[in-house]
Parts: C-alpha cells; sequence; structure tokens
C-alpha cells in the first residue's frame, strides 16, 4: 500500500482496522494525523525533540484506547485532547523544563491560528509577558478552544484560577 493511499480509505475503516491490531492500518492512521498533533504539541513544549518524543506516547494511547473513542465529535479532536494532555502531563513531570513556548520559533509554524490577523510582534510582546501558568491557559483558551472548566480540569486548578490567569 503507497503512503498516498491512507487518503483515500476511509477514516472509519482505518479505526475499525486499528482497533483489531492491523499494524499497516495503525501506520496509516499515524501518518494521517502526526505531522498536525507534532505541532500541537510543539505548541506546549519546549523544544521539537521533546514534542517528536510526545507524539509518539500520544500515539501509544491512541491506539491502546480506541475501543473508548465513541463517534462523539471529530476523531481529530479526540486526538488533540490526548496529545494536549499527554503535553501538559510531560511538562508536570519534566519539571526541570520551565514552562515556556519561544515564541521567536513560533513563525516557523505554518499551521494557520487565530491569530493571522493581529501582527506577529504584538502577539509575542504579550506572551512573553505572561507568567508559565498564564501561558497555558492562554494557549488551552485561546488556542485550543477550551472553555475555563475544562482548563481547571486539565490543569488541576479551580476554574476561578484558571479565569484569573487569563
Amino acid at each position: 500500500m503507497l503512503p498516498e493511499q491512507h487518503k483515500t480509505l476511509s477514516l472509519q475503516y482505518l479505526i475499525n482496522e486499528s482497533m483489531l491490531g492491523n499494524s499497516r492500518m495503525q501506520e496509516l492512521l499515524y501518518r494521517k494525523f502526526a505531522v498536525t498533533m507534532y505541532y500541537q504539541c510543539l505548541r506546549y513544549l519546549k523544544n521539537t525533540g521533546d514534542a517528536e518524543d510526545v507524539v509518539q506516547e500520544g500515539f501509544i494511547k491512541v491506539f491502546a484506547n480506541l475501543h473508548k473513542y465513541r463517534n462523539e465529535g471529530s476523531f481529530e479532536g479526540w486526538i488533540r485532547k490526548i496529545m494536549t494532555r499527554s503535553a501538559l502531563s510531560y511538562l508536570r513531570d519534566n519539571k526541570k523544563y520551565n514552562y515556556h513556548t519561544d515564541i521567536e520559533d513560533a513563525h516557523e509554524i505554518k499551521e494557520p491560528n487565530i491569530f493571522d490577523t493581529l501582527a506577529e510582534k504584538d502577539i509575542t510582546r504579550i506572551v512573553t509577558q505572561l507568567s508559565p501558568e498564564g501561558k497555558k491557559i492562554f494557549i488551552l483558551h485561546v488556542v485550543e478552544g477550551y472553555n475555563h472548566r475544562e482548563i481547571a480540569a486539565i490543569l488541576g486548578c479551580n476554574e476561578s484560577t484558571s479565569k484569573s490567569q487569563y
């Protein structure tokens, strides 16, 4: 099967076959979402190596939990939640790294986002002034679209804390 063939197979077919342990279909499912999830993780992590590691670990979780996906909402959204939680867990477990995103390097990420209409210098200036927790909340709320109740659950804090640091 050619690498491009995953584009012609239905997503549901890839999911079903991956649940059955079909390693070729798992590889195609991985290829379909890996780049997007890499950029997802890179938003939270300090460097590309960490993002690559988290994507690998995240996909292990995806494949181990495919049976829990209930076709409620998009499959990509379901994977994004796993990747986001994996990245945040990585940050918690590796406290030697202070949470910060290299805003100067963010211009290399070509994935479209809601800030395309704002001046990059303005965004950089504002975001670099945020505390590490404030950056997490900002990214989760503005970029990822989580509400403050969801952010509180993800970060293990009170909803009011999420609101006050936003």
